[in-house]
């Protein structure tokens, strides 16, 4: 029987019994040969702490168990050995999944939302001007840390980072539509409903959404939906598109936020 109908036969590719035949004519059998491996460091008791680490804090480094374990003859073992080890168990670094705390009530509310807005075709999407305000670290970069986790556990609860503020950076303002932009405006103190009207929305929004005939996007936060801003943008006729709360995570904007961390983070 040729090489072919053996693979066919076996349902294996060409190159597999291939492989096994030149191997059966060298050595006279087709198992794997012995290697020369370099003995493990650690004992299986130490393999399974190392897990049980990770598995309790998904966001500790692999760095901080390397320094903690002492492996056989009192070696040190490095951080590599300790991702070596979590690969072995199906558990691997990935970025965690960036959850928002969401009631009930929330959760219907934006299933709601996304029902009432699924039909919407490109045209319409178009003419939204998407705004919003984010954080950069100075420190480190946002959203960069990683978790150990097994796959399909992306969205586990015990995986998923919490939106959380604090630490110190830089506080900016920008918005995007179709094929267009404004200037990014750094927000260099605390923005009220008022500074949000005089500094963001008389000189920038309500020009820009009257000269593209845009529909305007903002959160729910607090100076975004003040009595003084809805009063204005009614005045100014500007439409707004109505939003869940707690829906940071839907508009594009979000990407943006991404690309320009990593641009900063290059230089």
């Amino acid at each position: 029987m040729s090489t072919g109908a053996v693979a066919c036969e076996l349902k294996v590719h060409f190159s597999t019994i291939s492989h096994l035949q030149r191997r059966f004519r060298e050595f006279g059998s087709t198992s794997n040969r012995p290697h020369n491996r370099r003995p493990r460091v650690t004992t299986p008791a130490q393999d399974l702490h190392i897990q049980h680490l990770h598995l309790q804090g998904h966001l500790r480094p692999a760095t901080r168990t390397a320094a903690a374990t002492i492996g056989l003859h009192n070696q040190r073992i490095s951080a590599q050995t300790v991702r070596n080890r979590l690969r072995e168990a199906h558990l691997h670094a990935r970025r965690p999944h960036q959850g928002l705390d969401l009631t009930a009530v929330r959760h219907r509310n934006r299933l709601e939302w996304a029902n009432a807005h699924i039909r919407w075709h490109l045209a319409f999407w178009r003419g939204v001007l998407f705004t919003d305000e984010s954080r950069f670290s100075l420190y480190r970069a946002d959203s960069r840390q990683h978790v150990w986790r097994r796959v399909g556990e992306r969205f586990a609860l015990n995986v998923v980072d919490r939106v959380a503020h604090g630490g110190g950076g830089a506080m900016v303002w920008a918005d995007v539509c179709y094929g267009q932009r404004t200037q990014v405006r750094f927000i260099d103190s605390i923005l009220n409903a008022q500074r949000y009207r005089n500094k963001i929305l008389r000189p920038v929004v309500v020009p820009f959404i009257h000269d593209h005939h845009l529909m305007l996007q903002h959160d729910n936060a607090r100076p975004h939906v003040a009595r003084i801003c809805t009063q204005f943008l009614e005045a100014e006729n500007i439409p707004v598109l109505a939003w869940p709360a707690y829906s940071l995570d839907m508009p594009p904007t979000e990407h943006v936020w991404d690309a320009l961390d990593r641009r900063i983070r290059q230089r």
